[in-house]
């Protein structure tokens, strides 16, 4: 049974047994998504260390980055505690992480429409160059020329590379496409900023310490007192994660063809009271409240939109599209945490998520009248 876009049961298709081709398949994407998230969650409690070891080392890369760091925290007036410039230079190194996909996301998308999804999977592994010196530069030369267009925001929000391909959406669906690319990078850039300031909410007004500040204090008296605020957050976010693959699993997983932007609206319009309740919440049972509301809509909003925009242009587009899609939300991803900072060091955390939790409303609204294409399946 799924829910419909009114919110009432509907039937769903029965469900075709899985040939051995498609199992293999799926095991494949499996392990590689496994091994892909391990590698990057294991950096994670290492990176504090790392920095640490650059800084003793006098690195000049982290000499400038910290440098940069320092310059930013005085212009927002961020407390000059170690631990929050910890988190900043973390949420640094985050916005270059996301303003790398968003360079890439679209160009291997494209090219991968080209070529196909295996080659390109196995070209992106890490290959030595074969081509002579002198011809290196004169081969890659017309790539970045037409590559330009995609990597320009404005043209990404625009979906120039579909709309001048092969097989363009006709003038509706592309307009609706390019709706539907507003409201993703807009739900991402609000929720990846205020995302990123709970860490400094968690710890000024709960007491709960990064986790990037906790080697640095382990060495003091308050040791014991660090380590505790430090399991507090990590339970924090294992509460996120354990509600979203809830949710995942027994709600947004079965939401019915064609009941996906209504998905999305509801889950849109619960981050208002969520993140109005985080920003206000003075009690941990109230944050506990806001938090859960948080989780039940990450789960919903970004699966339900990926869903909804696969679904237009032809085969010969998926990875355009969806190239260009990624590198929309990676682009909101890089700006995003940099300009909540911002706002919450200059004008305080109610204010900060009092703000942005009205802003939800504009995808709210853009989605207001929007319909999903006639043909869309979800896959079985």
């Amino acid at each position: 049974m799924g829910w419909g876009a009114g919110g009432s049961c509907t039937p769903r298709p029965p469900i075709r047994p899985q040939t051995a081709q498609e199992t293999r398949v799926i095991t494949v994407v499996f392990l590689g998504l496994l091994l892909d998230l391990l590698a990057f969650t294991l950096l994670l409690p290492l990176l504090p260390g790392l920095l640490e070891s650059h800084g003793r080392a006098h690195d000049p890369l982290y000499g400038s980055w910290q440098r940069g760091v320092d310059w930013f925290a005085a212009a927002i007036r961020m407390p000059a505690e170690k631990r929050y410039n910890s988190v900043l230079f973390g949420g640094l190194i985050g916005s270059v992480f996301s303003f790398l996909q968003f360079l890439l996301a679209p160009l291997t998308g494209a090219i991968s429409d080209y070529l196909g999804r295996r080659p390109v999977m196995l070209l992106s592994l890490p290959r030595h160059e074969t081509l002579p010196p002198e011809k290196r530069a004169p081969s890659i030369t017309p790539g970045f020329r037409a590559a330009a267009d995609l990597l320009s925001p404005l043209a990404l929000l625009r979906f120039s590379a579909v709309a001048q391909g092969q097989d363009p959406p006709a003038g509706d669906r592309l307009e609706s496409l390019r709706r539907l690319g507003l409201v993703y990078f807009l739900y991402l850039f609000l929720f990846s900023g205020l995302e990123y300031t709970l860490s400094f909410l968690a710890h000024q007004r709960f007491q709960f310490s990064s986790e990037a500040g906790v080697l640095s204090q382990l060495q003091g008296p308050s040791a014991h007192r660090s380590l505790a605020s430090s399991l507090q957050q990590g339970k924090m976010f294992f509460f996120i994660g354990l509600t979203m693959a809830a949710v995942q699993g027994a709600y947004a997983r079965r939401i019915s063809p064609g009941g996906e932007i209504a998905a999305v609206k509801r889950a849109i319009l619960l981050l208002v009271p969520a993140f109005l309740l985080i920003g206000w919440g003075l009690m941990l049972p109230v944050l506990g409240l806001g938090l859960l509301l948080y989780s039940f809509a990450a789960a919903v909003v970004v699966p339900c939109l990926s869903s909804v925009v696969a679904n237009y242009g032809s085969s010969r587009q998926k990875g355009t599209i969806m190239g260009t899609l990624r590198s929309l939300g990676a682009l909101a991803r890089a700006v995003g945490p940099m300009v909540a900072a911002s706002a919450y060091w200059l004008a305080g955390a109610q204010v900060c998520f009092t703000v942005c939790s009205g802003l939800f409303l504009l995808p709210f609204l853009l989605l207001w009248n929007l319909r999903p294409p006639t043909h869309t399946l979800k896959a079985e």
